[in-house]
């Protein structure tokens, strides 16, 4: 080959060709991580525009949802009674299963939300769900905040493996939501019944964990077969080990017999692999539909 017609070959050139709109799922996300926090910022700045409070309602929706929950379940079904520190109990799985909402509702409707990006720019469309955790680690840092705050009140002294705990359970939480949230994302797309769907599933996945209840409860009521379903709810664990972190250091000897559930460790090694599954499914079916994404919106 010549001077001349190598010096006539541009950048396109020389990279491999490939299908368009096709590119490397979630490992693109880091090499677009600039894109990532501009999208983070148009997001949280489309959330509260025109919000007299703004970021704010990150500490008032929290609080009035424990509110309504410590009143109607703590005291007038007097949990409060029978589980030492109940608000922290409380408190702690709220902050779990809010993370989790969060992230996989907004997740799902992340690509018909930016419709205007997808059919006119070529990017990793993994951005969009991703955005997501950002968005909802900047709503999750004022509620741990409040939590660790009203946990301090109750004599909180944690541990180094109570602090592993809580971080695992985050990433349980965080990695559950985008494999899921990829997944119903990419089918929201095709079928905007997927959006509805979701919004069931979280209603009745703060009910299907113990965030409002002790797990003691769901263990003497219900067959051991059952239990074991139960169990295998990957935020079921996850929710115990925000427990374990924030809870569990929090109340008395007499308090610890029954705090931790059998097999707690077991479970969230079943809860992480569930988790990782999740995403990998999510990822494929996403990278399955993403070619049609332009077409469809």
């Amino acid at each position: 080959m010549n001077a001349t017609s190598t010096a006539s070959q541009g950048p396109a050139d020389l990279l491999p060709m490939r299908e368009p709109g096709i590119g490397g799922g979630l490992f693109d996300v880091a090499r677009w991580r600039f894109l990532l926090m501009l999208l983070v910022r148009k997001e949280l700045r489309v959330r509260y525009r025109g919000s007299v409070l703004g970021i704010m309602w990150s500490y008032v929706k929290p609080l009035v949802q424990f509110l309504v929950f410590y009143i109607a379940l703590g005291v007038f079904f007097k949990l409060n009674k029978g589980t030492e520190a109940y608000a922290v109990y409380l408190f702690s799985g709220i902050v779990g299963i809010n993370f989790f909402n969060e992230i996989f509702g907004n997740a799902t409707r992340s690509i018909v939300l930016n419709a205007d990006f997808v059919k006119k720019i070529y990017l990793p469309r993994e951005l969009f769900p991703v955005s997501m955790i950002w968005v909802a680690l900047v709503h999750l840092v004022p509620q741990l905040v409040i939590l660790m705050g009203g946990a301090l009140l109750y004599g909180w002294r944690p541990g180094p493996l109570n602090l592993v705990a809580g971080v695992v359970a985050l990433l349980i939480v965080a990695v559950l939501a985008l494999g899921l949230g990829l997944l119903f994302s990419a089918v929201n797309v095709l079928f905007r019944d997927a959006e509805n769907i979701v919004d069931l599933f979280l209603m009745v996945g703060t009910w299907a964990s113990p965030v409002l209840y002790t797990w003691d409860m769901v263990y003497r009521a219900f067959p051991r077969w059952l239990w074991l379903l139960y169990q295998c709810n990957p935020l079921t664990p996850a929710v115990e080990l925000m427990h374990y972190c924030f809870w569990y250091p929090a109340t008395s000897h007499e308090a610890l017999a029954k705090a931790v559930p059998p097999h707690l460790a077991v479970w969230s090694l079943v809860s992480v692999f569930t988790s990782i599954v999740a995403l990998a499914v999510g990822q494929l079916v996403f990278a399955r539909l993403q070619g049609r994404f332009a077409q469809e919106l």
